[in-house]
């Protein structure tokens, strides 16, 4: 008698812990409560490894499930991968049944006295970039061999970052194909979330690299530029002085490529909102991971928050004004 009453204590609360995830609409909506951590060590660099923290729905044993990478921020020189603010965000992607990973990669301005800013030479952000290009390659590819385990689809990564992160994933996100040896066939990245990014190149992106891209940005960015400008708004003379092109070229270079995009651009705002649509646009962000990535939508469209009114010391934009 007691082993039946053990069992159906058991048994009863995992049964409607399975009907709850039956009955709400995986990843529109949260499917359980919470989140199982992992870490793994993807890379050896540099006499150092590079860890990842894996979240994944708890009670879902689903295969083929969407995998979103996340990149914090921090000037290639600080931040990481589990502050408090980058934990609540991926337990609440993995609540919606996606499996998330936020990575760990090298810092390779910190301690330097240039830092990345007007005195670092061009041709070393450059090579930041590439390095932590390197590293998400690196845990793409970890991820990629660990698929079974992990329960994911290799032809759905989504890259998201932030600042530093930003640059980082839109660095990494528009390149053709590349072959993993999967049954599946050549793997291309699903989409990218940037928060606040930009890259120095965009004859990278073409009809066959193209992916569809959801892009955060403020007018007035004062580090990295909205549409086209030198980073940090470096002058011509300074060994920093690169230029870059941010959300705005980028979202008017998928337009003309036919390729879906969604432009969310904050009037007249600075960098901070680099870390904003974590907590403030995770409605959006589940939106364009639902509607883009797993039903393949083909909107392209913009929002235009105009809540700040203060002046804006860089390029100006009409939308803005109006």
């Amino acid at each position: 008698m007691n082993n039946l009453i053990f069992f159906l204590k058991i048994t009863i609360p995992l049964f409607f812990l399975s009907l709850n995830i039956f009955a709400q609409e995986r990843y529109k909506e949260e499917i359980t409560d919470s989140a199982r951590v992992e870490t793994f060590t993807y890379a050896f660099k540099d006499g150092k490894s590079l860890d990842m923290d894996v979240y994944s729905p708890a009670f879902d044993n689903q295969t083929q499930r969407p995998l979103i990478f996340y990149v914090h921020g921090g000037g290639f020189s600080g931040g990481t991968r589990n502050e408090p603010g980058i934990q609540a965000f991926c337990k609440k992607l993995a609540r919606h049944g996606y499996v998330v990973s936020s990575i760990s990669y090298r810092l390779t301005r910190a301690g330097k006295e240039s830092g990345f800013g007007c005195d670092c030479p061009a041709v070393d952000k450059r090579n930041t970039f590439n390095d932590a290009v390197e590293d998400l390659q690196g845990a793409t590819f970890f991820m990629i061999q660990q698929r079974d385990k992990m329960g994911i689809d290799p032809q759905k990564i989504i890259l998201s970052g932030s600042s530093a992160g930003a640059e980082t994933v839109l660095n990494t996100a528009y390149q053709p194909p590349y072959c993993y040896g999967l049954d599946s066939g050549p793997v291309s990245y699903a989409g990218v979330i940037s928060m606040a990014g930009a890259i120095p190149d965009t004859s990278r992106i073409f009809k066959e690299s193209a992916i569809p891209s959801l892009l955060f940005h403020g007018t007035c960015d004062n580090l990295v530029p909205y549409a086209t400008a030198p980073h940090r708004h470096c002058k011509e003379d300074q060994p920093g002085y690169l230029i870059l092109h941010g959300s705005y070229t980028i979202a008017e270079k998928l337009k003309k490529l036919g390729t879906p995009y969604w432009l969310y651009t904050y009037c007249n705002a600075s960098h901070e909102i680099a870390g904003k649509p974590m907590s403030d646009n995770l409605n959006e962000i589940i939106d364009f991971c639902y509607s883009y990535i797993v039903n393949k939508g083909t909107e392209q469209k913009t929002t235009i928050i105009k809540a700040n009114n203060k002046t804006c010391e860089y390029q100006s934009f009409n939308f803005c004004s109006e």
